[in-house]
């Protein structure tokens, strides 16, 4: 995986995003604080699977805008720099997915960030591997890491939901989850980070709407 995000990296430099300390952010208003998480789970046994595609966008994104994030507070490993001009916070709960939500409740209080400025990025089974969705708000849709977080914030929060398919033949999908991307995965997982970066960006600079409207799709050429 680390070889998926230098490749990303090393473009997205070349568009001069450039890293921001955020020195001020105790001084900032609510509305002016936002909080993006990634779902997975810890652990370097998880690191490649479908499951924890969420924990790979967020360290592209953490690596592409040099924010270090290293520093753990309310059970999360957490990062703060600037993206677009706006504060940010960077988390990836490390109490397993299904538990996000005793992570992701307690740093949004603590921040002091209103659910509307919590951006959740995860996995999505009912989605085709290469598509990607935004939503304003919304239930969990069968996703435990999503229901936790739920219970904690409501549901008035937006969301990425990654696409990731679903099982081939009989395999279970706790198998499936679990399994690392394969090879031949690599080139179009490239293709989702980048898009996914690119709305996470929109979604700061310009809202929500403005971020489901340019980005929900397929990156996968179906013709």
């Amino acid at each position: 995986m680390a070889k998926i995000a230098w490749r990303l990296v090393r473009s997205w430099f070349q568009f001069n995003r450039q890293p921001k300390p955020v020195d001020d952010f105790d001084e900032m208003n609510d509305a002016e604080r936002f909080l993006i998480v990634g779902l997975g789970n810890p652990g370097r046994k998880y690191r490649g699977n479908r499951h924890n595609i969420g924990f790979i966008a967020l360290d592209a994104l953490a690596a592409a805008y040099k924010i270090e994030s290293s520093k753990v507070q309310n059970k999360a490993i957490v990062g703060n720099g600037r993206i677009q001009s706006r504060a940010v916070i960077l988390a990836k709960p490390q109490t397993y997915m299904n538990s996000s939500g005793d992570a992701v409740g307690p740093l949004a209080r603590f921040y002091k960030v209103p659910p509307e400025n919590v951006l959740v990025v995860y996995d999505e089974l009912d989605l085709p591997f290469g598509t990607i969705r935004l939503r304003e708000k919304g239930g969990a849709g069968g996703h435990n890491g999503m229901k936790s977080i739920i219970n904690h914030l409501g549901q008035e929060f937006p969301r990425v939901r990654l696409g990731i398919g679903r099982p081939p033949g009989q395999m279970p999908v706790h198998a499936y989850v679990l399994q690392d991307f394969g090879k031949d995965d690599l080139p179009l997982l490239d293709d989702v980070l980048a898009e996914a970066i690119r709305a996470i960006e929109t979604y700061l600079r310009d809202g929500i709407q403005q971020a489901m409207s340019r980005h929900n799709g397929s990156l996968v050429n179906e013709e």
